[in-house]
């Protein structure tokens, strides 16, 4: 018999794989109620907020924050890399928005997704239609939102923080990547009628799985507002399905 020079997993009988399997299920099955767990305390963070009233160039001309909500309550911001300089946007970004999938329950549960970087608007279009994306994209370059929210940076703007980590502890760690220019990030905001609080950003890894709706739902105060959801009382809840 010819022995394949491919690397492979080891050949076992089907009993024995049947162990393996059992074992590393029982390993999946306390990573989601982790999850669970976490996304629980994520859900009753609390809140802060917004002061500065920040300005946007969209699609439809000026806009705001309060704006960006399109009257939910709850806005998701992506803070797609996009340097004033840049002629195409980052490739990392581009691939995370190209991964997105279909996201027509967010708004079902009160919620809106929107692109934001600091590239003027007009190469924001311009990348946007060569790309087929149909999601709303808008401008911060005329405000300091990306400086405000970490994802800008440049020490004579604001101070350099990535991560929620400082400057030092950014090079104690062999992170100086991450001390000036774009970085990308996704942060979370809720409305109480006119007012805007910012409930939760992540950074680097912390957004590599948010590509689609049940995850992007999970970083939201209101999570996928479902029964199995431990939620604080007075969440929205929706009929769980399946």
């Amino acid at each position: 018999m010819k022995t394949s020079t491919i690397a492979h997993p080891p050949v076992i009988s089907q009993a024995a794989w049947l162990n393996e399997r059992k074992a590393l299920l029982a390993e999946e099955k306390e990573l989601t109620r982790q999850r669970d767990r976490v996304n629980a305390r994520r859900r009753r963070l609390p809140m802060v907020k917004i002061d500065k009233d920040y300005s946007f160039e969209g699609s439809n001309g000026e806009t705001n924050l309060l704006d960006l909500f399109e009257g939910r309550r709850q806005l998701l911001v992506y803070h797609f890399m996009f340097d004033p300089a840049w002629d195409i946007g980052c490739s990392g970004c581009t691939g995370l928005v190209n991964a997105l999938g279909d996201l027509s329950l967010l708004n079902a549960r009160d919620t809106t997704f929107v692109l934001i970087s600091r590239a003027p608007l007009e190469k924001l279009e311009r990348y946007k239609a060569k790309q087929g994306w149909s999601l709303p994209w808008a401008s911060s370059f005329s405000s300091d939102f990306n400086y405000d929210f970490h994802v800008s940076l440049d020490e004579s703007v604001a101070p350099v923080q990535y991560n929620y980590r400082s400057k030092a502890e950014l090079e104690s760690k062999g992170e100086g990547h991450f001390m000036k220019g774009e970085s990308h990030g996704l942060s979370v905001f809720f409305r109480l009628d006119d007012d805007v609080f910012h409930t939760y950003s992540t950074y680097a890894r912390g957004c590599e799985g948010l590509t689609n709706a049940y995850s992007l739902l999970d970083v939201t105060p209101y999570g996928r507002q479902e029964d199995f959801e431990d939620s604080p009382p007075g969440w929205p809840q929706q009929p769980t399905y399946g």
